[in-house]
């Protein structure tokens, strides 16, 4: 593989980290909002228990946790190609 590949390889896993960030704050961000949204309302048992859960909000930080990840195994085997190849 040319030197270019391995540049392609981890600027691709810089993005994977660039957006698995802006998820993961994406998601705390929706959590925090609508649970503070609750606390204003007479009932309070949902804002204090956080029951039912909202699973679109852990979905995105799970899948912000795996896009870091993965853009970081990319960045070290492309710094690992290019360093040894």
């Amino acid at each position: 593989m040319l030197q270019q590949g391995y540049f392609i390889m981890m600027g691709v896993g810089g993005v994977f980290v660039i957006l698995g960030i802006a998820s993961f704050f994406w998601g705390k961000r929706e959590d925090e909002g609508y649970y503070d949204s609750l606390a204003t309302r007479m009932d309070v048992r949902e804002y204090l228990e956080h029951s039912p859960q909202r699973r679109g909000i852990g979905s995105l930080k799970i899948g912000g946790w795996l896009a870091i990840s993965v853009g970081l195994l990319l960045i070290v085997m492309g710094g690992a190609f290019l360093l040894r190849g």
